[in-house]
């Protein structure tokens, strides 16, 4: 998710993992007391790593992999839920599971992001399981809001690609701590109503369908959609830097982060919506 789950610390460590660094340069054109300029052999061919480079075609390969592997667990997080006769009886107990298998993975990856080659699809599956789940239950009580939230989710992610590529959006360092700033702050906040509800007591105004809630989720959906052009930057930027193979992957697996994320932002908005 810069997205908290891709930034510049992120690739760094990401290159250091895979042993990722070419051959420090030296300066052979300053003279030496006392020694002679060495023979010069000619050119020499430009270092890549012995795996290979990251490149656009293979993150967005790697980024198809992971979501036919989400689309697959939400086939099963859907037909888990039973909902007879327009109303949830029950929710699939490891469609709960995978938010936590998730959390935990997304966690480590950021700690390990050369893992991702492995746990990426983990997480697809865990996060698809949860997200066909909740899109049933949204689906029970709201007819069609479920093609609507993911056309919608589609045709943000285009409009944000195509607001990249002419740039439109340009991401810059301030542009990319603001995003990061308020993208970690919601994070804290949507932990902190996590544990206030245990406790019953959620804050109102993220499930209201008052004119405050709507514009909260609005501005929450706005705000992962900004997290796309970080992504898409972090993606231009590692392809462009020779960085490892092996970052595709982990560059997936943050777009995939982020494009769950608005999309389960938007089915939040137009339940709302479909309220007032």
């Amino acid at each position: 998710m810069a997205n908290p789950v891709l930034n510049d610390k992120q690739l760094e460590k990401a290159a250091n993992e895979a042993g990722w660094g070419a051959p420090a340069q030296t300066d052979w054109s300053a003279p030496t007391q006392g020694s002679r300029r060495p023979v010069d052999d000619g050119p020499v061919s430009p270092w890549t790593p012995a795996s290979g480079v990251m490149t656009v075609g293979g993150t967005v390969s790697a980024t198809a992999v992971l979501f036919i592997l989400l689309l697959a667990g939400a086939v099963v997080g859907w037909t888990g839920v039973d909902a007879p006769e327009g109303e949830v009886y029950s929710f699939p107990t490891f469609a709960i599971l995978g938010v936590f298998v998730g959390f935990a993975l997304a966690i480590t990856l950021a700690f390990k992001p050369m893992w991702a080659r492995v746990l990426a699809p983990i997480y697809a599956i865990a996060q698809g399981l949860f997200v066909g789940a909740i899109s049933r239950a949204y689906e029970t009580y709201y007819d069609g809001i479920v093609v609507q939230a993911a056309g919608v989710t589609v045709a943000v992610f285009a409009g944000m690609l195509a607001l990249y590529g002419l740039r439109i959006i340009k991401v810059t360092d301030r542009f990319r701590r603001t995003v990061v700033g308020a993208t970690l702050g919601i994070m804290v906040f949507y932990g902190i109503s996590l544990l206030m509800s245990l406790f019953g007591a959620t804050p109102p105004f993220i499930t209201s369908t008052s004119a405050f809630g709507i514009g909260f989720s609005v501005l929450v959906a706005a705000l992962a959609a900004f997290n796309l052009a970080l992504d898409f930057d972090f993606i231009e930027r590692g392809s462009k830097q020779g960085m490892p193979k092996a970052v595709e992957w982990f560059a997936a697996f943050g777009l995939v982060v982020t494009v769950v994320w608005l999309y389960l932002e938007i089915l939040r908005l137009l339940a709302k919506l479909r309220e007032r």
